[in-house]
């Protein structure tokens, strides 16, 4: 029996590298009050996630008022921030500021799915199932059918069509059929509410898509993270839709490649502009802030966020 390399001590190297990128990433939050209120936790997912493509050289976090900061991991092993003010105050206001190294290696996008994945449907095996669980699961219900009518033709294609060609199609139908939008406020609308308005924004349409994926029997994951657009590095209008705020895609686990990014609201799925930072089953689990405040609602004024991501 051939031995494996690694077993007998010779050197296994990673992917070849290209050349590497240096990018900054700030992320201001600030809340505003008509009086001094008491704050209570604050929870923060901002932090990159670092992997064979991605390290996190820099990492810090400034609070405008005595704050009491921890860092945990939660189940999926997002970096999650904990701030506790210790004061009372007119503003709350959270500055993130992350330097990371971009690798320039193959990554899933690239890498060839296994023969039995390379057309839909396909099995997981059952080790896979095992570990996927809940994200293959449809998380929310389609009251009127709305969602599976939508589905309806992707269903009848040709008969085993190309899995990535599949997926590429729900993306470019999310695309080319919805009417994108920025929405502030909190929470992400349900699949059915999305096609009903017609309209969403990144994270009204991973969740559409992860649904769908789902009820496709693939295993589809919520992602949140920053979107790099080169234009913005000299002060230009973003070329790219999302870039300058938090973002929001899925992943795509498919044998062979792994988990794979699907970015509905560009229709693409081979960027490494994609700066991921946490993972989660549903969208409400990988809320990039979530926090509480003390006092009479009509003492809040409103709240700003800015969000940068350049080359060094």
């Amino acid at each position: 029996m051939a031995a494996n390399p690694s077993e007998i001590g010779e050197a296994v190297s990673e992917p070849a590298a290209g050349p590497l990128s240096l990018l900054t990433v700030e992320h201001v939050t600030s809340y505003h009050y008509r009086k001094p209120v008491r704050f209570g936790q604050h929870r923060l997912m901002f932090r990159p996630r670092e992997g064979h493509d991605v390290q996190v050289l820099e990492a810090g976090v400034n609070v405008n008022v005595p704050s009491r900061i921890d860092w945990m991991l939660d189940t999926q092993s997002n970096s999650v921030t904990l701030v506790t003010p210790q004061t009372e105050s007119t503003e709350l206001k959270i500055e993130c500021r992350f330097k990371i190294e971009q690798h320039r290696v193959r990554s899933a996008q690239d890498l060839p799915l296994a023969a039995h994945a390379e057309r839909w449907p396909f099995d997981y095996s059952g080790d896979e199932r095992r570990d996927l669980g809940a994200m293959l699961e449809p998380h929310y219900l389609d009251p009127d059918g709305r969602l599976y009518e939508w589905m309806r033709p992707f269903f009848s294609q040709a008969a085993r069509p190309d899995t990535k060609e599949l997926l590429m199609s729900l993306a470019d139908a999310i695309k080319s059929g919805l009417k994108y939008e920025v929405r502030n406020e909190e929470g992400t609308q349900t699949p059915d509410e999305t096609l009903a308005r017609g309209s969403g924004s990144c994270r009204d349409y991973a969740l559409l898509m992860m649904e769908a994926v789902r009820r496709l029997g693939m295993a589809g994951r919520f992602v949140s993270g920053y979107l790099y657009d080169p234009a913005q590095d000299t002060g230009g209008d973003a070329g790219i839709v999302g870039a300058g705020a938090t973002h929001a895609w899925l992943d795509v686990y498919l044998p062979g490649a792994g988990w794979v990014p699907f970015d509905p609201t560009n229709a693409i799925f081979r960027s490494a502009n994609l700066i991921r930072v946490a993972f989660a089953r549903d969208p409400k689990l990988a809320a990039p802030l979530t926090g509480s405040w003390f006092g009479a609602a009509s003492d809040y004024v409103g709240m700003d966020v800015k969000v940068s991501v350049r080359r060094v």
